[in-house]
């Protein structure tokens, strides 16, 4: 099989630029061991997000979040670029932007958002600071307790369960080829071309590859010669029965670790990058005393939570990195392949990530083109 582009990787991000790809032209395969969009890709929250982080920016201090702060601005561009999605794809995925609450609840808590806001607002991102007062006029669900919080316009939500195969179909209908099953087993640069090799003991010839393995990217870039310091973090969330609806924004909170958010049928997510168990490689099961202590921290943030059941809880592997840095891009060391990698919030990411895949791919392939017909 010959194609222009070959995708390792058929998450989310993977299908997007699938789709990105074939839309300008380009021929594409792309090659999943698994379930297309089965993994992390499905497995997350459906948070949209653009802040800075609390938990990493308390752990890993001021000069950490001025380093992260321009991620905000690719976040924030995610994030408009989800707005156009359902409409380009031809279905609905769910997708609010109503914006993300950090609300906190002490005074020392309060001041340590608004330094995390002042570093948003000089990187270019939309924040407001809001009083006590502007919570309970804005946010009544929430505890009163709280003495303020920082919002974030351009944060909210999708459905992840339908999002990864909406760009799948779509990408298929384009014209991009999606192979299940189908595992990597090595990568070979010949003849200005890469040269994949399957598990299966077939080949694919690619002009170029394009790395979107998630949790397992940094071993397709050692295929290639290529060093990243991508790794995989086990996590857990949980869902609630439906409920009126009542939370229109992205909540998070500065006493631990949450995400909440309210679906289109009522029902309340639960997460925020509680850890999961994982025993060797197997996969990762929920941790009941770190859902409590998530359930804890979500009621506190807003007590009518504790009238409803948890009708169901799972575990995953999300990507990650130490410094939560994205690595985005062709790699200087092995022409022709990139590297589409964006750490923890993935999914928020994808179709910026796509975009921006795609566009560089298509670059290169129309200066390849270009120097073909100069040598003439």
């Amino acid at each position: 099989m010959k194609v222009d582009v070959a995708i390792v990787g058929g998450g989310i991000t993977g299908c997007a630029t699938a789709y990105e790809l074939a839309g300008g032209g380009a021929s594409v395969v792309v090659l999943e061991r698994g379930e297309i969009a089965a993994l992390a890709s499905a497995a997350n929250a459906g948070s949209l997000h653009a802040q800075i982080p609390f938990d990493p920016f308390l752990q890993k201090g001021e000069g950490w979040a001025r380093d992260y702060a321009p991620v905000t601005r690719v976040m924030s561009a995610a994030v408009d670029a989800w707005k156009d999605v359902e409409a380009a794809l031809g279905v609905s995925l769910e997708v609010k932007v109503g914006g993300g609450i950090l609300v906190a609840a002490s005074d020392e808590a309060m001041r340590n958002a608004e330094r995390k806001a002042r570093l948003e607002a000089e990187a270019g991102l939309a924040v407001e600071v809001w009083s006590a007062a502007d919570l309970r006029r804005e946010a009544p669900y929430l505890a009163p307790d709280h003495v303020g919080g920082v919002f974030c316009p351009n944060e909210g939500k999708a459905n992840p369960l339908l999002a990864g195969r909406a760009f799948a179909s779509a990408a298929t209908r384009r014209g991009a080829v999606i192979r299940r099953g189908t595992e990597v087993a090595a990568l070979e640069r010949s003849g200005g071309a890469w040269r994949v090799h399957l598990a299966d003991g077939s080949d694919v010839e690619a002009d170029m590859v394009v790395n979107a393995a998630g949790t397992l990217a940094a071993a397709v870039a050692a295929l290639a010669g290529v060093h990243i310091a991508a790794e995989g973090y086990p996590i857990q969330s949980c869902v609630t029965e439906r409920a009126t609806q009542t939370v229109p924004h992205l909540v998070y909170a500065t006493r631990e670790k949450l995400t909440l958010k309210q679906t289109a049928t009522g029902s309340m997510i639960i997460g925020g990058g509680w850890p999961s168990r994982q025993v060797g490689n197997a996969p990762p099961t929920v941790d009941p005393r770190n859902m409590l202590r998530n359930l804890e921290v979500a009621t506190a943030t807003m007590p009518s939570l504790g009238r409803l059941r948890v009708v169901r809880s799972w575990a995953a592997i999300v990507n990650g990195t130490e410094d939560w840095m994205p690595v985005i891009g062709e790699a200087a060391t092995a022409p022709g392949f990139f590297n589409a990698y964006f750490p923890w919030m993935g999914f928020t990411a994808s179709p910026i990530v796509a975009k921006t895949i795609a566009a560089a791919v298509l670059q290169r392939r129309a200066d390849t083109a270009l120097g073909e017909l100069a040598g003439l």
